[in-house]
């Protein structure tokens, strides 16, 4: 998963209390996770990601092996804690390919 960066400001020249200072979060790339289960009969996988990161119901995802796009599914739920399911719209997935919104 890509890295958070996190850059702290702050108004003084010194070190400053944590009460002064600005934090800034910036994701460096878009949403994504790994395929963790396929039922390739009923074409929907289950989806694994970070831990605050699951996509919203409906959502579109591209899937990727190799860095090659290899299909695209759709978010349909159930969601619980870090894994959701969606459905296989085109292409296909294989347990362990990647997932992204980009």
């Amino acid at each position: 998963m890509p890295p958070v960066v996190v850059t702290t400001t702050s108004s003084a020249s010194t070190p400053a209390p944590v009460a002064d200072q600005k934090f800034t979060v910036t994701p460096t790339e878009g949403l994504g996770g790994k395929v963790a289960m396929v039922n390739t009969d009923l074409r929907f996988a289950v989806l694994t990601f970070p831990v605050g990161q699951v996509p919203a119901i409906d959502q579109h995802l591209n899937v990727y092996r190799n860095g090659a796009k290899i299909g695209e599914m759709k978010v349909t739920g159930p969601q619980r804690n870090e894994n959701t399911v969606a459905d296989i719209v085109t292409g296909e997935a294989a347990k362990d390919d990647e997932v992204r919104d980009k």
